[in-house]
């Protein structure tokens, strides 16, 4: 008799599903229930299945080639990742003995992927498939969805639309880093590959672009007329609105309406507007990202590592998730919670606003995930002494968010004041804060206030004579600010676009922008791990290896975060069948083909004598490459071979593991084959251990297994 096979992402998933139906048994590479044989559950370990390499359609395409270009296979092939065959064989066997499938994996296009990829590379598509949706991990969530499993063939479309980025995100790579690489090589450039993506060369470019901005820009003098105002009252600054590029042209104006340094003046008008301001919006990835960057200085890819494991100790509501809204059913269980959450944080809500407004709470706009919320599980203090200073940061960052919600808005005066000093208008502004609301959430804990922003002008009335006394200041105008990793991220979500404030600004929400919620982050990684991108004090500079490669892509496509953004959209409407794999991986082979012959001209009119560093010989060379026997060199983050051009791929990170490994290390691994037990590996759970480094069979890094009598 068959079963019902769960087909989970990850370990950690399956057992969290697992532990939801009770007792449990576990196996090598899945689990059966123990209350029912009728359930098994398994795994993934991420991309079980990968695209096939070039060389798989034709052994010519292994080497770095010109002649070869374009590189376009006419069905793609695909083969189960390095080191994965073995859970792969269990998944295989699992699936076809199955009678039914429930896909298992992250609720997300991504998730459809990894499971609909295995299935059709184990060729058990012919079976029932069914479809667990949730937003959190918490076990009456998880017994929920397995009670509403949902048609598999709702979601199929999403795992098109996903396999069309990972093709047309191959296409590019595989094609554009070769003819970079070897372009650039022809002339004389000799910084080892030179990466190109669909996504993350727009990124880079216009990293580079702010960089140029700030690298030409050319500060200019202005200067402004100030006026200290006696009333009444009391005394207040006002300023004239207009900055004269020159001191004559501000003294010309003093000249023409005859002002002295004290002078009698008017006050021509007091308005004063009462303004209500409703807590921020929930949480997206993007915007939680964006805040944590800003005020604790960690990166995006971090930020989403810490909510995914929040995510799995059942703590936060999915992460990646593109929506600032919630449903109805979410907010229940939040107002249902709230005393519990306000305990957490130590605050009472004194008057609290339980009304569902469209604000937070809006179904029509809530698609495939909600919000990033608390979930219902209140942590004991033993649970939130377990998490890392950043875990709890995130947390308490997210549920004061949501708990604002429920505060009263933050209300206060806004007033203009306009004074008339000989038919010149100087203007002030005044702000007093009535009620704190939701912003005392903000400040808890801390002793701040937001009385701190008050401006308080003395009480003033229309038409009353006042006296002042009239200064001058000179300023200089100021460059743009260099991209932080968290502005980027709102960047690429708007494409470049300058927010003032994302809220004013929610109009930009229909532009896809550069990337999607989930994989913004990763892309800003790969920059780092191109070296194309630096990051230092939170601010991201481009490299000389970056400012190389902008420059080559300079006036093409690949220059075009718009570009990016309409492919994008259309990969969206894939999902919504309004689109079509075909339609779009033949723009993509016509955009590839357009660059190869396009982007010549470019490359050709440059001059890159100053950029040249082929025979150099600054770098000295670590060791000969075991794989076809050129120069290892130090290229920044790895021990790279030389030979790159001619289709060697050797490369040994300078990181393994945690470790540095220095060039003492690297040479001997290099001469010898291996290495003495190094100190120092560091596992994902922090502990420290030691191992013997090789070159294995497949002329990979590897660990050497380990061996009793050499360490005795």
């Amino acid at each position: 008799m068959g079963y019902v096979l769960i087909l989970a992402e990850k370990p950690s998933q399956a057992q969290a599903y697992a532990e939801s139906f009770g007792k449990y048994t576990k196996k090598d590479g899945y689990i059966t229930l123990s209350a029912s044989n009728e359930f098994v559950i398994t795994w993934g370990y991420g991309h079980l299945i990968e695209l096939a390499p070039p060389e798989t359609y034709k052994k010519e395409w292994k080497k770095w080639s010109m002649k070869e270009l374009p590189i376009i296979p006419e069905n793609f092939r695909f083969k189960v990742g390095s080191g994965k065959a073995k859970q792969f064989t269990v998944v295989k066997k699992l699936l076809k003995e199955a009678d039914e499938i429930i896909i298992a994996t992250d609720s997300d296009r991504e998730g459809e992927n990894i499971a609909r990829s295995i299935i059709h590379q184990a060729k058990a598509e012919n079976k029932i498939i069914k479809r667990l949706w949730i937003n959190s991990l918490e076990t009456e969530e998880i017994q929920k969805g397995f009670a509403r499993l949902r048609d598999g063939k709702e979601f199929y479309s999403s795992y098109i639309e996903a396999q069309t980025r990972q093709v047309s995100d191959w296409l590019v790579g595989i094609n554009l880093s070769r003819f970079y690489t070897l372009s650039l090589q022809a002339k004389g450039i000799n910084e080892g590959v030179f990466s190109v993506g669909r996504v993350q060369t727009p990124t880079l470019y216009m990293i580079y672009q702010r960089q140029k901005e700030i690298e030409q820009f050319v500060p200019q003098p202005f200067f402004e007329l100030h006026a200290e105002v006696t009333a009444e009252k009391g005394v207040f600054q006002a300023k004239y609105h207009k900055k004269f590029p020159s001191k004559k042209e501000l003294l010309d104006v003093i000249q023409k309406h005859g002002l002295s340094a004290h002078n009698s003046g008017k006050i021509t008008d007091v308005e004063t507007k009462r303004i209500s301001q409703p807590s921020p919006l929930l949480f997206s990835l993007s915007d939680l990202q964006s805040l944590i960057n800003k005020k604790y200085k960690i990166s995006p890819s971090d930020t989403l590592k810490h909510v995914q494991s929040l995510y799995e100790a059942k703590l936060l509501s999915y992460p990646r998730s593109d929506c600032r809204h919630i449903t109805g059913s979410e907010f229940a269980y939040l107002l249902e919670k709230r005393k519990d959450y306000e305990q957490l944080l130590n605050y009472k809500i004194e008057q609290p606003n339980t009304s569902k407004r469209k604000r937070y709470v809006d179904d029509s706009k809530v698609q495939e995930h909600y919000a990033i919320i608390p979930t219902k599980k209140i942590p004991a203090q033993k649970q939130l002494d377990k998490l890392s200073a950043i875990q709890k940061q995130i947390y308490y960052t997210v549920l004061k968010r949501t708990l604002a919600m429920f505060e009263t808005n933050y209300v206060y005066d806004e007033t203009k004041v306009t004074v008339d000093i000989k038919q010149l208008d100087f203007v002030s502004k005044g702000k007093v804060v009535l009620e704190d609301g939701w912003r005392k959430l903000e400040y808890a804990s801390t002793k701040k206030t937001s009385k701190d922003d008050q401006v308080v002008l003395p009480p003033l009335k229309k038409d009353e004579p006042v006296e002042t006394e009239l200064k001058t200041s000179k300023g200089m105008t100021t460059p743009p600010k260099f991209y932080t990793e968290g502005t980027l991220i709102t960047a690429m979500k708007t494409c470049g676009k300058e927010l003032d404030n994302a809220e004013e600004k929610e109009i930009l929400k229909e532009t896809e922008g550069i990337g999607t919620e989930a994989t913004r982050a990763n892309v800003l990684e790969t920059l780092k791990h191109q070296q194309y991108i630096d990051v230092k004090k939170n601010t991201v500079t481009v490299t000389a290896k970056g400012e190389i490669l902008c420059e080559a892509v300079e006036n093409t496509l690949l220059s075009s975060p718009e570009m990016t953004a309409k492919w994008e959209t259309y990969l969206k409407k894939i999902k919504s069948e309004e689109g079509t794999q075909k339609a779009f991986l033949a723009n993509i082979e016509q955009f590839i083909q357009h660059t190869l012959t396009s982007a010549v001209e470019t490359l050709n009119t440059h001059d890159w004598s100053d950029k040249a560093t082929e025979g150099k010989t600054d770098r000295e060379p670590i060791g000969i490459c075991p794989k076809c026997r050129q120069t290892i060199i130090d290229k920044g983050k790895i021990y790279g071979c030389t030979g790159y051009s001619k289709g060697c791929g050797f490369l040994i990170p300078k990181k393994f593991v945690g470790k540095t490994l220095s060039p003492a290390t690297v040479r001997k691994l290099l001469e010898q084959g291996e290495t003495q037990v190094l100190k120092g590996f560091k596992k994902k759970s922090g502990h420290l251990f030691s191992a013997a480094l090789m070159i294995n069979e497949k002329q990979e890094l590897a660990f050497k297994p380990f061996d009793k009598k050499e360490t005795s």
